[in-house]
């Protein structure tokens, strides 16, 4: 793929390597450095390529010229992520958002620093802040809104007609039945299966799978 952006990487951890991974195989952008700040640097490089300190990135890379994307995952309920995210855009950088070229989007209405990977399905009418990412194979049903700074994981269910506000988690397999309102800095952890509308702060946790009493020597299968 011809690359005719630059962008520089907010991050050092494996969030920016899979970040660099996906911008050089599948997008038209050149990654030309990574940024963290200076507490955060331990390294000169990072793939070959500059690690420069955040708190001056925009007098060696000028914001007219590159692009940048904050690869801070959901640390702080994604509160990191949005103050760095606040941080780039008050010194004047636009922030990419990816969308694979292996994922099903069927909507045009996605927000900036967004990260979507291969093998989601994003239906039409649905609306998508900024700073949002969707890990791999998620299904995010027609008219649902899904607001800034949100972390899905793996293989949930977001169904149509739902809201997501702001700053909420979703963990791997999760399922939200349709026409539902997600309340702000909610985690739904993994596996879990919601049916209502949630409050703000809540967090939903599945049961763990049981440990069988026998083991598996005595089995028969």
């Amino acid at each position: 793929m011809q690359k005719t952006k630059k962008a520089v990487i907010f991050g050092t951890d494996s969030f920016a390597d899979i970040v660099y991974f996906y911008l050089t195989n599948d997008s038209d952008y050149e990654v030309v450095a990574f940024t963290a700040t200076s507490d955060f640097i331990k390294e000169d490089t990072k793939f070959d390529l500059p690690i420069v300190a955040f708190e001056d990135i925009e007098t060696k890379y000028n914001p007219d010229e590159y692009e940048m994307y904050i690869a801070v995952g959901y640390v702080n309920l994604n509160k990191t992520r949005a103050k760095f995210y606040n941080e780039a855009k008050e010194k004047g950088y636009k922030l990419l958002t990816y969308i694979s070229s292996k994922a099903t989007v069927l909507t045009q209405d996605i927000g900036d620093n967004c990260f979507i990977l291969e093998d989601n399905t994003l239906q039409p009418f649905l609306k998508v802040g900024n700073d949002v990412v969707f890990w791999s194979g998620n299904h995010i049903g027609h008219h649902s809104t899904i607001e800034d700074h949100c972390y899905i994981t793996s293989h949930a269910v977001i169904s149509g007609h739902c809201h997501v506000k702001e700053y909420t988690f979703i963990g791997v397999n999760a399922t939200l039945r349709d026409a539902l309102t997600i309340e702000k800095e909610n985690i739904i952890g993994a596996g879990a299966l919601i049916l209502k509308n949630t409050k703000e702060k809540e967090v939903y946790v599945a049961k763990k799978t049981e440990v069988f009493p026998r083991s598996s020597d005595r089995m028969k299968i």
